[in-house]
Parts: structure tokens; C-alpha cells; sequence
């Protein structure tokens, strides 16, 4: 996984980082003993089951058998390139990256290519604004009340209007045309060549939570269509997995504990640049399960504002049944017909749309108001399609009280008995749930690791002395399970070598999910041993390993033999029955 960076570096960097402070930086933690435990960031669990070791560096979920290191957290959580992780703790450590020679584009991956492209096309387009050429796009930009420092802080630019401005630009920095087109910042023309993919538009960049450059949205400065062309899906942007405005937001949600879920960049920087800080965009209608776990890391209450048209509508109440699936307090503001918040703030002030979001409606009531404007609730076949499609969402609350009261408010809305709800819930429930096969039940996925080797690897990981002890009692090929033979080769390899042999460096040095979640809750056994009784431990784990391996052989050649018998092979059959006893006299 290091690739180019020296195994030491990385080594260094795992000593001067505390993981318990890095994981800490992202979910809340609670000391339990020696170790911190949390709710899992990687699947929805009640119960806490995610460990974070500060003793062995590591983390393990026994809910979904996550395990890994600082580096690989990062990886997992702020989906960060192995290379972006190590930067990222290096500067933690204070530790310089080692010298990388020049910029070698097929070294490099395409991702991180792909971040310089976009950066050096902000670039571009934010010099393009502030031009003499840029004059009537600021002026548009001033006029829809958005100040200058505004654009300055989202670098707003402006894309010229010429087939080939960006083109010119980046080939002079030697910049390579298909990695433009990688980057959907030109396009393709039937004939041979390229042409910018923005031109005569307002650029608006779509930054990460770590305020990377993803890719662009891109607005014309007249009343022409389509209003807005935004960058299609590349290798770093996928559009349903990331939050316009979230890295500006971000402190600002976790502060006030509830962030404002807006449809439009337009609607996201009037609320932002007025005082609404605690704000996002969807780049989209609906949001998505990605975008809303991605809300969850910051704070479990959200206010969607949407257009009040019909499709608004529809996107709010999809993105509802998300937010109760994931547990989350979700409301929503409609606003009055013909305004968006970008039109309400510059009509109305920033107080009238805080207002309204202080007077969000909650799930029940929105669904319901909707469902009642559509069917007439009095009559049989109304009572019927409202009760379908509330109890829809109802059946997903996991919190038995809320959905009972849901049930019996929605009883007395409609005039309806309740019980019969509550068979029409159970009938919803069935027809949502597809059948389990045995392989998916859980989320855990099992191993077939025996105790005994569960237990000795956990000795080894915590004694390199045991290790070199047991190099010349036990091989890798005793241990039954082939991802705990493989650690243990590595183990050995690594300290005939003289290096470490730490379960966080193990990790990354494997570079195998499985064998991490080994590792992972082989570190965490609760198992409490002397230094007398580890012997003893070490010495039956030993002789068990070996028995059981014994037993194994023996049964093997019994049905070797009973197989040589029935084919009548004698030659094979006394060589076998040669080879059976000598194992029965080894074993006594």
C-alpha cells in the first residue's frame, strides 16, 4: 500500500499520532477501561460495538468487523486516498513528506491528477471574473446581491465565451487533453478535437469537505436554457455523495446541531453570505442515502426547504424516508408559491426565512398535509391511498413509540380504527422486506477461526519476544485458518528481519479487510494473563494447534485407505497404512 513511501515514514507517523484523538476529531467517544468505544461510523447500529485501542493504535466494529488504522480510518470515513491519508496524519506528526521527484503523471494517481486539473480550471475562471472581459458577469453577480467577498471565498468565476479559452489555458501548463476530458471539463467534437464544455457562464466550483475542487456548476448570465449545465460524474465527483457548501458549513452545523438542506447554489449563498451559516446545497432534488449519512457525521436534525412545486414536493418526501431509515429529525419549510430562499432573502430579509425554519413542519404533518391536498380524505378510496402512503414512511420509524403514536394520530385524522392500521402496517412491512438467504442475515461476516488461534495470535501481537520463541516450536502451515498462516509468515519474515511487528503496522503492511478484522478482534479478547500463565496458555494453544492437526491427518488417511481397499490398489494401500501408523506412534 505504501507504494513509493519508505515503510519507516509510515512507521513514524503511526508513533507520533494518537488514534484515539484522530477518530475523535469525527464521532463522539466514551472511555470503557483501557480502550474508547463508539457507535459504528460504517453501519447503523443501537448499540455501541466499535473499539479504538489506544494501546495497540487500532479500531475494530464487532458489528460489521471494520478494523484497521489511523491511516485506514481515514481512508473509510473522509474517503481519502491512501496517499491523502498519509499526508494528512504526516502533518499532524510534523513530519515532512519525503522528496517526490518532479510530476510524473503516470506515478501519480488519477484522482489527485484530477484535483490539480480542476484547481488550475478555478484558477482560470476566477482570473477570467476579475478581468476586464469579466466586467458584465460581476455586475450580474453584485446585482443578484451577492458581495465581493462572497465570491471571493467560493471562488466564482467566469468560463469566457470562446470554444477553446480553458483549452488554450491549460495546454501553456502542459496539461493533457484526455485527462481534461477525464476531468468533463471539455468535450469531444464529431470531427476531431476538443471545446470547453462551459462557456459564456457563471462557474461556480463544487468543493469536498477538505475544500478540493470536485468539479463545477455553471449558469448563464441571461434567462436562456438550460439554466444550469454542471460537470458530469468523474473519477473524483460523483454528484449524490457530496453536499454543496458542507466544508463552509460544517462548524457551524456541529454548533447549532441542525443544518438547513437547500436545492440551488443561488438558494445556498443569499441564506450564507446573510448570516444562515449552518447551510448545504443537494446538487440535486432528491437526497441521496450517501448525501444523508454524510449530514450525520455533523448532526442528526435537518430542515429541507424545496420548491413548493410538485417536484420539490416529491424530492422532500423521498429524502424523508431516508432521513427516518437513518434516524434522523428531519422537518421541512414550504415556502409561499413563486419564491426560493436565494428570492425570499433578497425580497424579504434573512429573518423572514429564519422564521420559517423555526416553524418547520415535522414528517407526519408535511406527508400528511400533502396527501390530504391530493385525495379526499373522506371518502373510503381517499382514507385508503393517504393511509397507504403514510404508513409507508410510519413503518420505518424504528422508535416503537413514535410509530404507535404515529399510528393512532393518523387513526384520528382519517376517522379509521387504528387496529386495522396496524394490520395494513404489518402487510407494508411484509411487502418491503425481500427474503434473507443465510449467507446475509447480519451485517458480521464470519471467519472460521478457531479460539486456539484466535487466542495465540493475540499473544504474538502482543509479545514480539513470544515470537521469536516461537519460530522454532510452530510453523505457519499449524494454524488452520489460511489468513492467520499468512499473518503469522509475516510475522516471522518481518522480525528476522528486526522490524516491528505492531498490529497497526501489520495492517497496512497485509493490505487484506479480512485479515485486519482478525487482527482487529484478535487485539480486543479480554483475555488477562501473567506472565506464568501466558506460558502455559502459549505452551496448550501449541499442543493443541498440533493435535488437532494430528487428528486431521490420521482422518484423512483413514479415508485414503478405505478408498485404496475398495479399488483394490494394494501397493497404495500398504504405503498408506505404513504412513497411518507411524502418525499413530508420533502421537503417542
Amino acid at each position: 500500500m505504501s507504494g513509493r513511501l519508505p515503510d519507516n515514514f509510515l512507521e513514524e507517523i503511526l508513533s507520533r499520532v494518537d488514534i484515539v484523538e484522530i477518530i475523535s476529531g469525527f464521532i463522539p467517544l466514551k472511555r470503557t477501561g483501557r480502550n474508547f468505544k463508539a457507535h459504528c461510523p460504517f453501519h447503523h447500529e443501537k448499540t455501541p460495538s466499535f473499539m479504538i485501542s489506544p494501546d495497540r493504535q487500532i479500531y475494530h466494529c464487532f458489528g460489521c468487523g471494520e478494523s484497521g488504522n489511523a491511516f485506514k480510518f481515514l481512508m473509510r470515513y473522509e474517503r481519502m486516498s491512501f496517499l491523502e491519508a498519509v499526508e494528512y496524519l504526516a502533518k499532524k506528526a510534523g513530519l515532512p513528506m519525503p522528496q517526490r521527484k518532479g510530476y510524473d503523471q503516470k506515478a501519480e494517481g488519477i484522482a489527485i491528477q484530477l484535483y490539480k486539473i480542476n484547481e488550475l480550471a478555478a484558477l482560470f475562471y476566477e482570473e477570467m471574473l476579475n478581468s476586464a472581459q469579466g466586467a458584465s458577469a460581476k455586475r450580474y453577480l453584485l446585482k443578484r446581491g451577492i458581495e465581493e467577498d462572497v465570491i471571493r471565498m467560493f471562488k466564482l468565476g467566469l468560463a469566457p465565451d470562446k470554444w477553446d479559452a480553458l483549452i488554450s489555458h491549460l495546454r501553456q501548463k502542459g496539461i493533457n487533453l484526455s485527462l481534461l476530458e477525464k476531468a468533463g471539463l471539455i468535450l469531444a467534437k464529431e470531427g476531431g478535437g476538443f471545446y470547453d464544455r462551459f462557456r459564456s457562464r457563471i462557474i461556480i466550483p463544487i468543493f469536498d469537505i477538505k475544500n478540493r475542487v470536485l468539479g463545477f456548476g455553471a449558469r448563464v448570465l441571461d434567462d436562456s436554457s438550460p439554466k444550469y449545465i454542471n460537470s458530469p460524474e468523474t473519477p473524483i465527483y460523483t454528484k449524490g455523495k457530496h453536499l454543496y457548501g458542507l466544508s463552509f458549513a460544517k462548524d457551524a452545523i456541529k454548533e447549532e446541531d441542525f443544518v438547513v438542506v437547500v436545492e440551488g447554489y443561488m438558494d445556498f449563498l443569499l441564506p450564507f453570505q446573510a448570516g444562515l451559516k449552518n447551510i448545504v446545497a443537494s446538487l440535486g432534488t432528491a437526497l441521496t442515502l450517501d448525501q444523508v449519512r454524510l449530514i450525520r457525521r455533523y448532526t442528526h436534525n435537518v430542515v429541507i426547504i424545496y420548491d413548493p412545486d410538485t417536484a420539490g414536493q416529491l424530492a422532500a418526501l423521498r429524502s424523508l424516508d431516508i432521513f427516518v431509515e437513518e434516524e434522523m429529525n428531519a422537518k421541512v419549510v414550504t415556502l409561499p408559491h413563486g419564491l426560493d430562499p436565494d428570492l425570499l432573502v433578497r425580497k424579504n430579509g434573512i429573518g423572514d426565512l429564519k422564521e420559517k425554519i423555526k416553524r418547520a413542519q415535522g414528517i407526519f404533518e408535511y406527508k400528511l398535509g400533502i396527501l390530504k391536498s391530493r385525495y379526499d380524505k373522506d371518502s373510503v378510496d381517499g382514507k385508503a391511498r393517504i393511509s397507504a402512503e403514510m404508513l409507508e414512511t410510519i413503518v420505518k420509524f424504528k422508535n416503537a413509540v413514535l410509530k404507535s403514536e404515529y399510528i393512532r394520530c393518523l387513526a384520528q385524522e382519517l376517522d379509521v380504527r387504528e387496529d386495522a392500521l396496524w394490520q395494513e402496517s404489518k402487510k407494508a412491512v411484509a411487502a418491503k422486506t425481500p427474503p434473507v438467504s443465510p449467507e446475509i442475515k447480519t451485517v458480521k461476516k464470519t471467519h472460521t477461526v478457531s479460539p486456539t488461534e484466535r487466542l495465540l495470535l493475540k499473544l504474538m501481537l502482543e509479545e514480539t519476544e513470544l515470537v521469536h520463541q516461537l519460530r522454532d516450536s510452530i510453523s505457519p502451515e499449524d494454524f488452520f485458518n489460511e489468513k492467520i498462516s499468512r499473518v503469522v509468515s509475516v510475522m516471522f519474515e518481518l522480525i528476522s528481519q528486526g522490524k516491528n511487528i505492531e498490529p497497526r503496522l501489520l495492517i497496512d503492511y497485509l493490505e487484506d479487510n479480512e485479515i485486519s478484522e482478525i487482527i482487529g478482534e484478535s487485539t480486543f479478547l479480554p483475555e488477562e494473563l501473567s506472565g506464568q500463565d501466558k506460558e502455559r496458555v502459549v505452551r496448550d494453544c501449541i499442543q493443541r494447534l498440533k493435535d488437532e492437526k494430528l487428528r486431521l491427518r490420521r482422518q484423512h488417511l483413514h479415508e485414503q485407505i478405505k478408498t485404496a481397499q475398495d479399488s483394490g490398489d494394494n501397493e497404495r494401500l500398504q504405503q498408506l497404512v505404513k504412513e497411518f501408523h507411524a502418525l499413530i506412534k508420533k502421537g503417542n
